[in-house]
């Protein structure tokens, strides 16, 4: 017994059976259109969308040699630029011990005095903390200079 279908019910049914289809393409498509709104070429990328392990290349010098030679060549750069100018260049090798010798040379002692009278009222609450928790108090004066050794190099 042939079923008679008119053209609405056709319709009908094309529509009932293409609508959950095209939901489920619509939310497994969308998806990924999502995760990329605000990427791609002229958008900010922060630390925290890198995945771990990555890092500019070009930020870390792989050898003190690497370091040196960058160093050096930024430092002729800017000794050209100063001569183009008509200004006085700069001597690129005692420039250049100058800054090799500021990076050995720790600054903690040159510390702001604020700073380290702070670092101080926070160990002596450590110590007085680790006392009462029956532990051996830590020396103040290295205790002190470790903290702020650790505050330089925070951003390095």
């Amino acid at each position: 017994m042939p079923i008679a279908l008119s053209n609405g019910d056709i319709i009908m049914i094309i529509v009932f059976v293409a609508i959950p289809v095209a939901a489920v393409v619509f939310v497994l498509g969308a998806g990924g259109a999502f995760r990329s709104i605000g990427k791609g070429g002229l958008s900010v990328e922060f630390e925290s969308d890198l995945g771990e392990g990555l890092r500019d290349s070009g930020a870390e010098a792989s050898s003190a040699g690497d370091a040196d030679a960058e160093l050096r060549q930024l430092l002729e750069a800017k000794a050209y630029r100063q001569e183009a100018r008509g200004e006085t260049p700069l001597d690129v090798e005692s420039e250049l011990e100058r800054l090799r010798a500021e990076q050995r040379t720790p600054t903690v002692s040159s510390a702001d005095p604020a700073l380290r009278e702070e670092v101080r009222q926070l160990v002596v609450a450590r110590n007085e903390r680790r006392e009462r928790q029956g532990k051996e108090p830590l020396d103040v004066d290295a205790e002190i200079e470790r903290q702020l050794r650790d505050l330089e190099n925070l951003g390095q």
